[in-house]
């Protein structure tokens, strides 16, 4: 499996189907996973109803959204170990209970300092869910239902952050606030129990995990915090070399990059960054990163414009972004078989074309473009999204061996997430630098032509992020091809034997 990033050749009768004892596991992890990422974007839209509520001003309720993605950056690193050390299933039924239980807490807190506090602790749990879920998603599928299974994986990546806000804005204006976080009870309850019925018990071992790299550990958590803090504050102060922002940036890539030279010293470091030795992985990696760049800093864009440029509330703001979830979901349904025909690295260079062709029309958009344009625009650009994300993450789980499942997926989660975060903040900045230039009072076609502008940087991420997957399109077809010089001789074998008989 090592020798090859690509996808079976054969027709479709060679394709091989999802077993069935597959599919409760994968609506397990789907489910935690909607509630982990759901919980990340319906926050966005109650800041100023959290800032009211509990009297505080807008940047220290931003910590509400800040502490809960400084958590997720600093728990990640250690899932891995943690799934090599003890059971996959119990660790994945605690993160769902701290997640839960995090939730409630949420709800009930008094002050500012209490809510911070307890998205913290329900970051911790929040951080766990994704990754653990998809090792036990993956080993529980095999390598040959890697490609389909990831389809489903995606789901909640790409349309959780489109209907987020609408179930956030229904929530606020008809049951409070509290609600944002309440909502996550039941469902954290049956995640729990249908976790407890249907995940599989893994082995935990001892010897294999060896001893918690705490050092490792210090160092890459400190250093991502680092990194995601000082990317979130770039929102704030409006500029990416503002002291507030390059200090804590560049303080965390040092830290990362101590613990890289560390972990190429050591024999079991927390992460195994020797797996980016492996071309194939490396690309995909790099996708990944490039990908959650180029489509989470896009994400934030059309809430603002029809907030700001068209006047719409949060409730409508949500259902006008439903068009982009429907292109995503017709293309998840199709990018596993894509993915298992082309190999990831031509579907995701598909999807990203796609992407980049459907974001001209928001580069052109003006503050009276109708609905129905915007919504074909939509779809498209929401299908690209779908055809372009997880086929990276399917690429770079295919090149790698069993074993080596626990300390990839922790890495490209890490990836996607700092990725998303680095585009996001890029885009913000951008998106502020161009309003600012419209000047104070400026009309809704100065603001539409702000973010029209903006869209261009969008498009421009979007092209960077092409650039790795043609390196691993070209990396799949060469593995494809000596495959097959390879089967060439057994073929003849075969022949000969047949002749013989």
């Amino acid at each position: 499996m090592t020798s090859s990033a690509a996808a079976p050749s054969g027709g479709e009768d060679e394709r091989p189907g999802i077993p069935r004892h597959v599919w409760p596991i994968a609506l397990v992890v789907v489910l935690g996973s909607i509630m982990s990422v759901l919980d990340t974007t319906i926050v966005n839209v109650a800041l100023d109803d959290l800032s009211t509520e509990l009297h505080a001003s807008l940047d220290d309720i931003q910590w509400v959204v800040t502490g809960y993605l400084l958590s997720l950056a600093a728990i990640i690193p250690v899932t891995g170990w943690a799934a090599t050390r003890y059971d996959a299933k119990k660790l994945y039924i605690g993160s769902l209970i701290v997640f839960t239980l995090g939730s409630v807490l949420c709800g009930l807190s008094w002050s500012s300092g209490s809510l911070i506090a307890a998205r913290v602790f329900q970051g911790i749990g929040g951080g766990m869910i994704a990754p653990i879920g998809q090792m036990i998603l993956v080993r529980a599928a095999g390598p040959r239902n890697v490609p389909r299974i990831m389809s489903v994986i995606g789901v909640p990546i790409v349309l959780a952050p489109v209907f987020g806000p609408t179930v956030g804005g229904l929530l606020i204006e008809h049951a409070g606030w509290e609600w944002i976080f309440f909502i996550n009870l039941p469902v954290g309850i049956i995640a729990v129990i249908a976790a407890t019925r249907l995940l599989p018990h893994t082995v935990g071992s001892r010897d294999l995990a060896g001893k918690l790299d705490a050092i490792g550990l210090a160092l890459v958590a400190t250093g991502l915090v680092g990194v995601t803090y000082g990317l979130a504050q770039s929102g704030q102060a409006g500029s990416l070399v503002d002291s507030s922002v390059l200090l804590p940036f560049v303080a965390g890539l040092i830290l990362i990059g101590l613990f890289a030279v560390r972990a190429l010293r050591i024999d079991r470091p927390l992460l195994n960054i020797r797996l980016l030795s492996n071309k194939a992985f490396a690309a995909a990696s790099i996708t990944t990163f490039c990908l959650g760049a180029a489509i989470f800093a896009a994400m934030v864009l059309m809430p603002l414009y029809f907030q700001t440029v068209r006047g719409e509330d949060a409730v409508a703001t949500g259902l006008l972004l439903i068009p982009q979830g429907v292109g995503a979901a017709i293309a998840m349904g199709l990018s596993g078989r894509a993915t298992e025909r082309w190999g990831g690295g031509i579907t995701s260079l598909i999807g990203g074309a796609i992407t980049i062709v459907s974001t001209i029309p928001f580069v052109l958009i003006a503050a009276h473009t109708s609905y129905p344009v915007i919504d074909f625009a939509m779809i498209v650009r929401g299908f690209g999204i779908g055809m372009s994300i997880m086929p990276a993450m399917t690429a770079a789980f295919t090149v790698l061996e069993p074993d080596q499942i626990n300390n990839a997926t922790p890495q490209l989660n890490v990836f996607q997430r700092v990725g998303g975060s680095v585009g996001t903040a890029i885009i913000a900045v951008v998106l502020s630098s161009k309003i600012s230039d419209a000047g104070p009072g400026a009309t809704p076609e100065a603001l539409a032509d702000a973010f029209g502008s903006t869209y261009l940087y969008v498009m421009a991420v979007t092209v960077v992020a092409l650039v790795p997957t043609i390196v691993l399109a070209v990396i799949e077809h060469r593995a494809r091809v000596e495959q097959d010089i390879h089967a060439v001789p057994d073929e003849r074998l075969a022949a000969l034997e047949t002749e013989a008989v």
